[in-house]
This record gives C-alpha cells, sequence and structure tokens, in this order.
C-alpha cells in the first residue's frame, strides 16, 4: 500500500534547507564582494595564489594521511586480536578508545608536551610528536570504525578457514580480514582526514602551520578572503565525504565475505 503525500515532509526538508543554504549563500555572497556593488573571484585567487595556503593544506593533508597509516596499523591487530582472543579486555578498550573526548584537546597537547620533555630534538622539534597527538584525537573515530567492520565479519570463521588452509598470522590479517574491512577503514580514514584538516588546537599550541591555524590567520587580517576559504574548506570537507560515499557504495557492491555464513 502506497502512502500519502505528506506536505509536512516537504516543509520539514525545505526549512531544514534553509538551515544549511542560507549561511553559506551569504559567506558566497561576501567571499565574492570587492567593493561597492562589485562582485568577483579576486578573493578565491588570492587564497589559491597565497604560498601558505598552499603549504598548510598540503601540511595538513600529510598529517592526516600519517595519522591514518599509523592509527591502521595500531587499531586494526589489536582489534581483531582483542575479539578474537581476549573478548574480556573489550570493556577496556572501549574505555580507553573514548579518553580523547573527555580530555580537552588543550590538556591532551601540555600532557604530551610534559611527556615528551628531555625527547631526542629530531621528534620534540617536529611534526612526528605532533602526529602523536593526532593519533589519539583520531582514536575514538578510527577505533569505533574498525570495531564495527569486524563486528560485521564473522573472524571466527575465516580465521579457521584461512588455518585449515595452512595460512598464517600474517597472510590471515593481511589477505583475509582486511579486504573485508575495505568499507570500515575507507569510513574511519575519510573521517579522519576530515578531523585532522579542521583540528586547530594542537597545532595552534604545538607551533605548527596547518591548514586550521592558517585559516584562524587569514580570519583575524582578511575578512573577504576569510569567507572565500570557509568555502574552500567546506568544499574539500564535503569532497572527502562524497568520495567516501561513493568508494564505499563500490565497495561495499564487491565485497564478498570467505568463510561461511555471518
Amino acid at each position: 500500500m502506497k502512502r500519502g503525500f505528506s506536505w509536512s515532509k516537504v516543509v520539514w526538508i525545505f526549512l531544514g534547507s534553509l538551515y544549511f543554504l542560507i549561511p553559506l549563500l551569504a559567506t558566497l555572497q561576501f567571499s565574492l564582494e570587492e567593493g561597492r556593488d562589485r562582485y568577483g573571484f579576486g578573493s578565491y585567487a588570492f587564497i589559491l595564489s597565497d604560498p601558505g595556503f598552499r603549504q598548510s593544506i598540503w601540511f595538513s593533508f600529510k598529517m592526516a594521511v600519517g595519522t591514518v597509516v599509523l592509527s591502521l596499523v595500531l587499531l586494526v591487530p589489536t582489534v581483531y586480536w582483542v575479539r578474537l582472543r581476549m573478548p574480556r579486555l573489550r570493556p577496556v578498550l572501549e574505555f580507553v578508545s573514548i579518553m580523547p573526548f573527555v580530555v580537552p584537546p588543550i590538556v591532551l597537547v601540555v600532557g604530551i608536551l610534559t611527556l615528551y620533555r628531555g625527547a631526542p630534538q629530531w621528534f620534540v622539534a617536529t611534526p612526528l610528536i605532533l602526529l602523536c597527538g593526532y593519533v589519539i584525537h583520531a582514536l575514538p573515530y578510527v577505533y569505533r570504525s574498525v570495531d564495527a567492520g569486524m563486528q560485521a565479519i564473522n573472524i571466527h570463521t575465516l580465521t579457521e578457514a584461512a588455518q585449515s588452509l595452512g595460512a598464517g598470522w600474517r597472510t590471515i590479517l593481511l589477505r583475509v580480514i582486511v579486504p573485508n574491512l575495505r568499507v570500515a577503514l575507507l569510513s574511519g580514514s575519510f573521517l579522519t582526514l576530515a578531523i585532522i584538516l579542521g583540528e586547530y588546537t594542537m597545532a595552534s599550541l604545538m607551533l605548527f602551520s596547518s591548514f586550521a591555524v592558517y585559516i584562524a590567520y587569514i580570519g583575524q587580517s582578511q575578512a573577504n578572503p576569510a569567507a572565500a576559504l570557509t568555502l574552500i574548506s567546506f568544499a574539500i570537507t564535503w569532497a572527502a565525504m562524497l568520495g567516501l560515499s561513493a568508494i564505499g557504495r563500490r565497495a561495499g557492491a564487491d565485497q564478498t565475505q570467505i568463510g561461511g555464513a555471518r
């Protein structure tokens, strides 16, 4: 039986769209202003030609990729082994994963700088120390993506089937478990990318010129370019989310589970 047309749904969708679109349109109009009744793309040309923009976004992108790689290398084997052999430790792992939500970033920065006081200069004076903070900052998001992916597949059956064929632990993890986690890993990766691109507190206090620090600097010195930079940042974030959606759908359509029913 088909449901009747509902005007209330249309009204709420329309109001919700206005709630998101009106600020964006106002920001777009302000970013295009070049004088009294004059509009152009001068602010966008200024941002895109600024070396600070390219350097900051490239720095944040490298930090995001490093955070994703290090987080997955640490969490995928850990979550797999805890679910397979030590399920009693799952509450402990979940508790640890939510700690970054409880501890403010400014406190986290102070703790990291205190912990690594006296460490070699090749570590404390380079982005490596910021990378450690970013891995902690992204822990809740990456852990939940990996854990949800592990829960969606029967890792016990997959492991037993691979072992019966003579596969070692490295082969099981890299060639059996990880391919079945493609959607979950992509989800955590793109979410981490969006978070790191917008992270300001840790990079600012550690004196690194990240993309968020550059946005704050432009916002304090240039009004119209700041509006243009806001929309560029918004477009980058949405491109990452749309990429996640497209790749996730394709990976989900192609994904097949090995080793029996779930």
